[in-house]
């Protein structure tokens, strides 16, 4: 693209709720935006990317009582767990953040005091409906009824009746800044999304409950040390906190207001209103972009300890490998749509793209290469079907599929990627090298390297998607480290500089083994 931004970028995921271990749609977010993360790092963009667990809430002190253990031993425990399937899945955050650390208190309780300084503080009764599981009030009009007649929330949730002395912030007072902003273009999206959104201002907005008196696992409220935060306000800060606020640091000089907030469509209000409101209040910029993506689905059913259907990101990485399960994620699913995952799906999709076309693509064009060539690369020209190809790869790989990632449309951007791949074998089948090597070797060359032209391209696009895969290819085509980004591919000298350089294609390593269904799942293509 010739319009590269080149400005620094921060993302953050949703922080994660650790009062159990990872389920696949925290993984399904971290490696959505890891994906994003890395295609504008590869753009030439500074990213701050940031992620990290929500440890405080009446969820998590009841959740360490009936263990019989203390609330921040169990948050130890249990936010291990999402720093180590971060680890696992190659998420490459720069902060991965805690709510239990002192800067996040000490920012929280800033971000409180600059709310009371404008006067939007204010202490009360609060008497309704709270969720334990959702963290969330609820309005009597939002509940729903049970087949036992108990109420339940918007989420299908168990709600309690609440009373308690509590702060209260003035929502209401910034009903229509928020309908403003809710309606400017690109805040929050998918569009259904905002839709909601305003109908939920435009219904009216009462003012939020935000201290809790009945527990004091939480950040305490300023001059009020009988009272804890409502989990939301001090969860919310943490995108503050990781650049330093409340000090005027670099950091938030450079990155603030976030360029996206990545969350689930569930918290989509506490993030488009509570949070503005807060960093209106706090005379703060609010963030750029929300987008609230679909939940992944196990086998069409979303997953709960109660259906048994809960699967561990890590076996599926373990059983899967790490670059397939991020590949099937972001190539099955529309990104903002529900979507739905199996162990037959990963499979079919792996094999018959990554590693029956794309893989057997590298590893037979190099196997030619190091066969027929010695491994040495030539300069040469192309005739117009070499022409041609170089054009449909270029074009997917420098316009459409960044074009698409820009979107947030990862599905899309993949198949236009895939094109690319499909017009390299359609190439491969009717060029047919391994017959040019007997009547007209000169022209096998010519077709060999440019699949080898091609294949650059075609890894530094699918770069963060697959990083580590890709690198390995990028490795075996002798490409420098430092001429792997979006920029690269821009450079006409690159395959020069390279056959100058005396590099020679060697014998090579299989990138995308095909994968096998574990027993009784079923068969795969």
């Amino acid at each position: 693209m010739s319009d590269i931004d080149t400005s620094p970028y921060y993302i953050t995921t949703a922080i994660n709720y650790p009062n159990g271990r990872p389920h696949i749609g925290h993984a399904y977010e971290a490696i959505a935006a890891d994906v994003i993360a890395r295609f504008q790092r590869l753009q030439g963009r500074d990213v701050r990317f940031q992620t990290g667990t929500d440890e405080h809430g009446l969820k998590m002190a009841r959740k360490a009582e009936e263990q019989g253990r203390t609330a921040r031993d169990l948050a130890d425990e249990m936010s291990g767990y999402f720093r180590e399937m971060d680890e696992a899945l190659n998420i490459s955050f720069d902060r991965f953040i805690r709510t239990v650390e002192d800067d996040h208190h000490k920012a929280s309780q800033a971000i409180w005091q600059a709310m009371e300084a404008s006067g939007d503080l204010y202490l009360d009764r609060y008497e309704g409906w709270y969720s334990v599981r959702d963290e969330a009030y609820y309005d009597e009009s939002e509940l729903k009824e049970g087949e036992g007649g108990e109420k339940l929330s918007p989420q299908d949730t168990p709600v309690e009746w609440t009373v308690e002395e509590s702060w209260f912030f003035r929502l209401s007072k910034y009903e229509q800044p928020l309908l403003e902003l809710l309606r400017s273009p690109g805040f929050l999206e998918p569009e259904s999304r905002r839709n909601e959104m305003i109908a939920f201002v435009e219904d009216g907005l009462r003012d939020l409950s935000v201290s809790r008196t009945s527990f004091d696992w939480g950040v305490k409220v300023p001059g009020s040390d009988n009272h804890v935060m409502y989990v939301w306000v001090d969860a919310l800060t943490n995108y503050l906190t990781g650049l330093g606020y409340p000090a005027d640091t670099a950091d938030m000089r450079k990155f603030w207001p976030a360029d996206l907030h990545l969350i689930g469509k569930d918290i989509v209000r506490f993030h488009t209103i509570y949070w503005p409101a807060f960093l209106m209040s706090a005379k703060l910029p609010v963030p750029k972009k929300v987008f609230g993506h679909g939940f992944i689905l196990n086998r069409g059913q979303k997953e709960s300890k109660s259906l048994g259907n809960v699967t561990d990101p890590l076996e599926l990485a373990e059983q899967f490998g790490v670059e397939n399960l991020r590949y099937f994620l972001m190539r099955e699913v529309a990104f903002g749509q529900d979507g739905s995952y199996s162990a037959e799906a990963i499979v079919t999709r792996a094999n018959a793209e990554l590693a029956n076309s794309f893989g057997n693509l590298a590893q037979r064009t190099l196997s030619m290469i190091a066969k027929n060539m010695d491994g040495v690369l030539e300069r040469f020209d192309g005739r117009d079907v070499d022409i041609d190809l170089q054009s449909k790869v270029e074009y997917a790989c420098k316009t459409e599929l960044p074009r698409e990632f820009h979107q947030l449309a990862f599905s899309q951007g993949i198949e236009a990627w895939l094109r690319a791949v499909y017009a390299c074998n359609q190439y491969v089948d009717e060029q047919a090298p391994w017959a040019l090597k007997k009547t007209d070797p000169e022209r096998m060359k010519v077709v060999l390297q440019m699949l080898f032209f091609a294949l650059r391209y075609l890894a530094i696009a699918i770069r963060p998607v697959v990083p580590e895969k890709a690198d390995a290819l990028l490795d075996q085509l002798g490409i420098p480290s430092d001429e792997r980004d979006y920029a690269a591919m821009n450079d006409p000298n690159w395959y020069h500089r390279l056959v100058d350089s005396g590099f020679t294609v060697g014998k090579p390593t299989p990138i995308f083994p095909r994968l096998e269904l574990p027993e009784g799942e079923g068969e795969a293509a």
